[in-house]
């Protein structure tokens, strides 16, 4: 859930302290996606599995359940800051860029990285790199989001309160692309997974309306990203403001993008 390159730095930069509540928010939120998608796949025990990219400690120490005693999770991330604490046992904890550095050694038997691809500039390398580390039978578990199939912060655009937070979304939409994001390459998945080699590609989609967790994950990305906005011209400190006190009264349906969840097997 990191792995964000910017222009100037990290766009969601986990060093900020907002993002230790993004990471919370994006686990309650996507966890029990992902870890249906891992149990459908059969990763247990004795199994070695990679996540990329892992942000926060959640997913690392999901998997570690699932592989027991014998098995290994290695959890890579730019910034590890937010995962270090989870190192210990059968998760090691490695800083690494998925799209320049080698993969960890050893092969894996299931690949896995959530939100992670669309914000990294050399796509294609880095899902190389992924491929290149399966196992004979090893399974890999793309899940990322696709903004531009879902644009909208609140889809019931019923009031002033939500198209100000639909125009605060498309500001966030634009500093994505500017630094190299493609806001539609969840659905490309399916495709580049068949390309990669891939068989048995499977693909679903979900994204929550009206979860505490959106809300959570929207005042943490906005505090976040609230200087680029202003500095850009997208916004003003006043509309920001207006927006994060409608996000704390409860009076906005919001949602995320859409995350589309694909998988396949190196044969």
């Amino acid at each position: 859930m990191a792995e964000h390159r910017g222009e100037d730095g990290y766009l969601l930069d986990n060093r900020q302290s907002e993002a230790g509540a993004r990471f919370g928010a994006l686990a309650e939120l996507f966890d029990p996606v992902t870890f249906r998608h891992v149990d459908r796949l059969g990763i247990g025990p004795g199994t070695r599995c990679w996540e990329v990219g892992a942000g926060g400690p959640s997913v690392p120490l999901g998997l570690a359940e699932r592989v027991g005693p014998t098995g290994e999770v290695v959890a890579t991330d730019i910034d590890v800051s937010w995962t270090a604490g989870a190192a210990g046992g059968v998760i090691r904890v490695l800083a690494h860029d998925v799209a320049a550095d080698p993969p960890p050694p050893g092969g894996f038997d299931l690949v896995h990285a959530r939100l992670v691809l669309v914000h990294v500039a050399d796509r294609a390398e880095a899902l190389r790199r992924m491929v290149g580390a399966l196992r004979p039978g090893g399974r890999l578990l793309l899940e990322d989001a696709d903004p531009a199939l879902q644009p909208l912060l609140c889809p019931d655009e019923s009031g002033p309160e939500q198209r100000l937070a639909n125009r605060l979304r498309a500001g966030f939409r634009t500093l994505m692309a500017a630094r190299g994001a493609d806001l539609s390459y969840g659905r490309t998945l399916p495709r580049v997974l068949r390309e990669a080699g891939l068989v048995d590609v499977r693909a679903d989609a979900y994204f929550p309306i009206t979860s505490p967790a959106c809300a959570v994950l929207e005042d943490a990305t906005v505090r976040q990203i609230r200087h680029h906005l202003t500095g850009q011209g997208l916004a003003t400190d006043e509309e920001i403001d207006r927006h994060l006190a409608n996000v704390a009264a409860g009076r906005l349906d919001l949602a995320t993008a859409p995350m589309v969840s694909a998988w396949g097997r190196r044969p």
